[in-house]
């Protein structure tokens, strides 16, 4: 039989063979047990390799594993002008579609995580390393990530969280060497692309979704063993944008604590609709004047609008913690702290 007429079960089975026993042994340590059992299979059923066919398998094996290496050190265009380098032209678009078409099908195995009930996950996570908790949550969306966050226990869900807010990227060869550990458990999770995360702002919208007690007890702890990753994840996840879903009773409490320059200065970056919002916590003769103490000011620079809503932002978190504003109105889904 010619190799171009086997299957992918079929050549992995020869790839096995050619490799001898030591190489395969290791091989089957990273493998699903299900292919396991099927490349098994394959090579009972073999009664011999023609030395040219394992040949052609081999270098083909090789081919698309330098391909794949080529792509995870520099992306697609790196990896083709090596492959032209190496192998020429046609050969090397061949190869990039090859793995290309694995890399849309390994993509869409992460439809069943993501499906997936958060107990189920919960439990398929018991006794995993946090980083590897944390690649698995941030392929979440945020509902489904608040929920199994607080299925983990206190000190992982911190540090998971701690470790959500600090990742950028990660990149194909990241999941690959996660999924190893994980596809003894669940059949490949790899995500083969690269892909970003947003940090910061990613955790921030997952906090929001979670209980605000819990919320509150996974920043405090977030704090204790990185306070600037804490502070990072606060200043995101409360804006002075967002005062706009806070019930009039706490703007007026905050009103009353907060330096009307401050608030005008605030105010004058603010969208219509917050600033009606807050014109409407206040009596009209008091939104008034504050409307020309913002007439006043004319022009403004951006950064003391800035400085101005920080500032507004943080006696808001100041009075939260004190009992006395809600920073959240009642009936809505999300939460902000």
């Amino acid at each position: 039989m010619k190799a171009e007429e086997l299957s992918g079960k079929q050549k992995a089975a020869v790839l096995m063979i050619m490799l001898g026993d030591e190489a395969a042994s290791t091989i089957y340590r990273t493998l699903p047990e299900r292919d396991v059992q099927d490349i098994t299979r394959e090579i009972a059923g073999m009664e011999s390799v023609a030395p040219a066919v394992g040949a052609q398998i081999v270098e083909e094996y090789y081919r698309l594993s330098k391909t794949q290496e080529y792509m995870m050190m520099g992306g697609e265009d790196f990896a083709r002008k090596l492959l032209i380098r190496a192998f020429g032209e046609v050969a090397a678009k061949d190869l990039l579609e090859r793995v290309e078409r694995v890399q849309e099908a390994k993509a869409g195995e992460l439809d069943s995580l993501r499906k997936a009930d958060p107990h189920q996950l919960a439990k398929f996570l018991e006794g995993e390393h946090p980083q590897t908790v944390a690649l698995i949550v941030a392929h979440l969306d945020a509902k489904q990530a608040a929920a199994l966050l607080t299925l983990l226990n206190g000190e992982t869900r911190a540090d998971v969280v701690r470790r959500l807010a600090e990742m950028r990227q990660f990149s194909s060869d990241m999941a690959q060497k996660v999924s190893v550990i994980l596809n003894r458990k669940l059949q490949s999770i790899v995500k083969t692309r690269q892909r970003g995360y947003a940090g910061f702002k990613a955790v921030a919208e997952v906090l929001n979704r979670m209980d605000m007690e819990m919320s509150k007890s996974v920043l405090e702890q977030v704090e204790m063993a990185d306070p600037k990753v804490a502070l990072a994840i606060r200043n995101v996840m409360f804006t002075f944008e967002d005062l706009l879903a806070t019930p009039e009773g706490s703007i007026r409490e905050l009103l009353t604590q907060l330096d009307k320059k401050t608030l005008g200065m605030a105010l004058k970056g603010a969208s219509e609709d917050l600033k009606n919002h807050v014109f409407k916590c206040m009596s009209t003769r008091a939104a008034d004047m504050l409307k020309e103490d913002m007439d006043i000011l004319g022009p403004v620079r951006s950064r003391d609008v800035t400085l101005a809503q920080q500032e507004a932002v943080n006696v808001a978190r100041t009075l939260e913690a004190q009992g006395k504003v809600t920073l959240k109105m009642e009936g809505d889904d999300e939460y902000v702290v």
